[in-house]
């Protein structure tokens, strides 16, 4: 399978679209507190007015099953990703209200400092038949998603970014055109995601990034596989 590539912090049509014509498998939304917040009113907007073919994936912190559920139908949404600490047997309870066919991803944020415990984490996740992947991103004191800032990708390599493209692990934190060629060869990871790093600013895309991180990733994954 070829890379899966997500573009995250959508907060317009136009952003939304571009990702599509840049190549992207999905394009995410953030329903949090954060530069790139949008309602569901607004993703539903955008969403529906998008490709069928683009998964269109929703980004939840600290959001109760029913939140969820409404934003997922609401906004036609066809992921969603769960960037806290949620219940154990929320992702089941997910999959039992919105069926089989919505991707759902868990995050495990890495520090190499405990990376066995973020390797416990994603095998915990990766055990749950109802999680069909597993994002791992930076984290910092003021932010746990959209940092701008990468985790140590050699340190994760050893620990747990093993198999990754087996066991369906997402590579986030800090990519960006320069960076993510480098990112695939040492992770070898399912599948990317970018925010900051294909940015103008907070929120608003940057046209030439987001085409040169397409196009960077699709390469460095065939490049992989040589």
């Amino acid at each position: 399978m070829s890379l899966w590539i997500k573009i995250c912090g959508n907060t317009s049509l136009e952003d939304a679209l571009l990702a599509v014509d840049a190549g992207a498998d999905a394009v995410g939304f953030v329903f949090a507190p954060s530069p790139r917040q949008v309602t569901a009113m607004q993703a539903a907007a955008i969403a529906r007015k998008l490709p069928p073919s683009i998964e269109k994936i929703g980004v939840f912190v600290d959001a109760p099953l029913d939140q969820i559920y409404l934003v997922v139908r609401e906004c036609g949404l066809t992921g969603v990703q769960l960037h806290f600490d949620a219940p154990p047997e929320l992702p089941e309870k997910l999959r039992a209200h919105l069926g089989p066919q919505v991707r759902i991803l868990r995050v495990v944020h890495f520090d190499a400092g405990a990376a066995a415990g973020a390797a416990e984490q994603i095998a915990l996740h990766l055990r749950n038949p109802h999680v069909d992947a597993v994002l791992v991103d930076s984290r910092t004191a003021a932010a746990v998603g959209g940092t701008g800032s990468a985790f140590d990708w050699a340190s994760a390599r050893s620990t747990v970014f093993l198999d990754a493209k087996e066991r369906k692990l997402i590579a986030a934190g800090g990519l960006n055109p320069a960076n993510v060629a480098q990112a695939i060869a040492t992770l070898r990871p399912w599948g990317v995601d970018a925010v900051s790093g294909v940015e103008s600013a907070p929120g608003r895309k940057d046209p030439t990034k987001v085409r040169e991180f397409v196009t960077n990733a699709r390469a460095a994954s065939r490049k992989s596989k040589e």
